[in-house]
Parts: structure tokens; C-alpha cells; sequence
């Protein structure tokens, strides 16, 4: 797309404005190079404030949460609320002047002739659109398209069932038998907002997690510059079992492999713990098997149990589909599962990713760095000015 005062596209288009995507605008911006974001939704940070329940914060603190150029403010909580996210998220769009695109979905990015070739619809309106650009980069993110699993009878559930991503609280539910679908972050804290919201809440716990405080995931992040992994993961689960005990006593195994050599192994993350364990010591939080099959308000679990639930909750996770459109990454820097395929943020022909490497905000950060300083080095070194590519056809 060309600018306005100029006739010149800029040189980088972003797919993508959640915080990678902003990220990478943004430390573009400072190093004077022009870039277009397209964002399939109507705002930046849609997985924030559409996509997330209402009590959410971040789990790691203020200080190791923030975009390049713009630490949190010192009176900020320790860990953001998701409001208080969203709208720093929008200040840093407006502070670092991002030009987005709003509900613009790409449909296909080609390298052809030496450039990228992107092509998307506006769906306010349903025109196609066709931009083109030297480099481009694809920030949009780990959770994408929502995943449910395949449950024998799960369309004869005469409940409500719903995907995390739809779950905003427990209003209305007091009273009501919910089950929660998955024991990650956000299965375990649904379940915990239902229980204190008035439900009788269950969750289905299929296989090992590792469970620990906001303290123990920061303190042992700290460590990471100066010892092992396999200290770090000794440590934090020795801190571990003096908060806890033995979590597997209430139907929450451990891994035999440590909290972050798993999560640098496999990308499964710890499950931070806010109070779900104390309300699944006391019973008011039900663990439960895998679902085996449903019939009617009926779900039947893997020991044969069965019960029944008002509403089920599946908080079953997102998948990345940059592979659906990214018609052009020769070398794998995105693999088949729309993930990082490799440690580099950067591939060939000017291909880059931000943010899809299972490292959170830490990574939006970081990555953004990279493909900044990157970017305006080859522009530099071309001759060209951060504000020239190639006009769009």
C-alpha cells in the first residue's frame, strides 16, 4: 500500500497486531523504517481484550512484561490485569504511531520476483486487497483458531458448551455442575473463578503438569543468567513441594522431566497457581479423568465414572495457522504446526517470525529487536531509506 505523501509502500509488512506484531512496528519505527500491519480483527491486541476472561493477569511480573521502549509505569500493579494490558497495548500503538490495518485477514504471501506479494480481503467490505513489500514478517501469534476435541457424543450435550475463548466469568453459573476441559493456565483458573462463583466445578486432568506460584516462575526466571537449567528446575521444585507437597496425592501428577527443561523440550508450560490447589485439597474442585464420551447432559470419564454437567468448558488450547496462507518458507522457519521450526527469528528471501516461539511476551520483545536492527542494517547496506519498497500493484 502506498503512503499518501510519498507514492512508496513501506518495506516491511507486519500480518499480525498483537504484541509481537506492535513490537516489530514498533522497533521498526525507532530505526526509521516504515512498515504496514494488516490485522484480520477490528482492534490491536485482540486476544486481549476479546479472546480472554475477565479475572486474567499475567503471570510473570511488570518488569519482564513489557514491549521494547516502553517499561511499565512504576505505580502499575506487579501483575497486570488483562484491562490494564489492553490499554497499554493501544497506547503503545498510538505512542509508536503503529499504521495498522484493521479486519484485513491475509489470505496468501508469495516471494515472487524479489518481493513479497500479500494478498487479503477488507472484510468490512469484501474487496481484495494486494500489497506488496521487500521483507515481511509473521506475528500472529500462537492462538489463533481455537481447538476442540473429538468427543464421542459431544452433539448430543443439551448443555452449554463453550471454548475458553468464549468463557468470561462465572455469572450465571452459581448453582450449576461445570466441567472444565484441560488443566493448563486457563483451565485451572476457570475452574477456580466457577468455584468461587457458586458452581461445582470439575476439571479434567489428562496427563503430568508442574504446578507452581507466580513467585517460584519469577524468582526461577531470574535465574536463568547465572545457572543450569537442571539447577533452575532442582531448585523450583524443591520450593515446589515445600508450597504444595505432593500434588500428585490430589490427582495432579509431576512430570519426571524438570518445569523448563519440559518447557524448552516439548514448549508446555508451567501452570501457575492462584488458588485452584487449595479448593481441589478441600473438594470444592472436583479432578476428574479423560472424557470418554457424552449422552445427553451424561459425560462418562475414562474410570468409568460418570456425571452431569450444566455446561462443559473447553479450555483445549489454540494452533497457529501462519502455514494456511504462507505459501513461501523454503527453509522451515515455520513448521507445520504454525510454530518457530528454528532458535533464528529469521528465514529466507526476507521472511522473518515474531512471537511464535512459545516464549510470551519476553519473545515478542526480543524477536522485535532482532528483525529491527536485522531490517535496517540490509537497508543500510542496500542504499535504500526506511521508507522505500516497492509501490503496491
Amino acid at each position: 500500500m502506498a503512503t499518501a505523501a510519498t507514492g512508496i509502500a513501506p518495506p516491511v509488512i507486519i500480518v499480525g497486531a498483537g504484541p509481537s506484531g506492535l513490537a516489530a512496528s514498533a522497533c521498526l519505527a525507532r530505526r526509521g523504517v516504515a512498515s504496514l500491519v494488516l490485522e484480520r480483527d477490528d482492534c490491536v491486541g485482540s486476544l486481549w481484550r476479546k479472546r480472554a476472561y475477565d479475572r486474567l493477569h499475567l503471570h510473570l511480573p511488570k518488569q519482564i512484561s513489557a514491549l521494547p521502549h516502553a517499561p511499565h509505569a512504576d505505580d502499575a500493579p506487579d501483575y497486570l490485569p488483562r484491562d490494564h494490558f489492553v490499554r497499554y497495548l493501544d497506547a503503545y500503538a498510538e505512542r509508536f504511531d503503529v499504521r495498522a490495518r484493521l479486519r484485513r485477514e491475509v489470505r496468501a504471501a508469495r516471494f515472487v520476483d524479489g518481493r513479497w506479494e500479500v494478498e487479503a480481503v477488507d472484510l468490512g467490505t469484501g474487496e481484495a486487497e494486494r500489497h506488496a513489500a521487500k521483507f515481511l514478517v509473521v506475528a500472529t501469534g500462537e492462538f489463533d483458531e481455537r481447538v476442540l476435541p473429538e468427543v464421542p457424543g459431544l452433539d448430543t450435550f443439551t448443555g452449554e458448551a463453550m471454548h475458553s475463548r468464549d468463557y468470561a466469568s462465572a455469572e450465571g453459573m452459581r448453582g450449576k455442575a461445570v466441567l472444565v476441559v484441560g488443566c493448563g493456565n486457563s483451565g485451572m483458573e476457570i475452574a477456580l473463578d466457577l468455584a468461587e462463583g457458586g458452581a461445582a466445578a470439575s476439571i479434567v486432568v489428562r496427563g503430568e503438569l508442574h504446578l507452581m506460584t507466580r513467585e517460584i516462575m519469577s524468582a526461577s526466571t531470574a535465574l536463568f543468567a547465572h545457572l543450569p537449567v537442571w539447577m533452575i528446575d532442582k531448585l523450583a521444585l524443591l520450593a515446589c513441594f515445600l508450597v504444595f507437597g505432593d500434588t500428585a496425592k490430589h490427582g495432579l501428577p509431576r512430570p519426571a522431566l524438570g518445569p523448563f527443561a519440559r518447557k524448552l523440550q516439548i514448549n508446555a508450560y508451567p501452570v501457575i497457581d492462584v488458588g485452584t490447589y487449595s479448593k481441589v485439597k478441600n473438594g470444592q474442585i472436583q479432578v476428574l479423568p479423560a472424557m470418554t464420551s457424552i449422552n445427553g447432559d451424561v459425560v462418562e470419564f475414562a474410570d468409568g465414572r460418570r456425571h452431569r454437567f450444566d455446561a462443559i468448558v473447553f479450555a483445549t488450547g489454540y494452533r497457529s495457522t501462519a502455514k494456511k496462507w504462507l505459501k513461501s518458507d523454503g527453509d522451515g522457519l515455520i513448521g507445520d504446526n504454525g510454530m518457530a521450526a528454528g532458535r533464528s527469528p529469521k528465514g529466507e528471501n526476507g521472511l522473518y517470525r515474531a512471537g511464535l516461539a512459545g516464549r510470551g511476551i519476553y519473545g515478542s520483545f526480543t524477536d522485535a529487536q532482532f528483525i529491527a536492527e536485522d531490517i535496517s542494517m540490509q537497508l543500510q547496506g542496500s542504499g535504500e531509506s526506511g521508507n522505500n519498497g516497492n509501490v503496491s500493484s
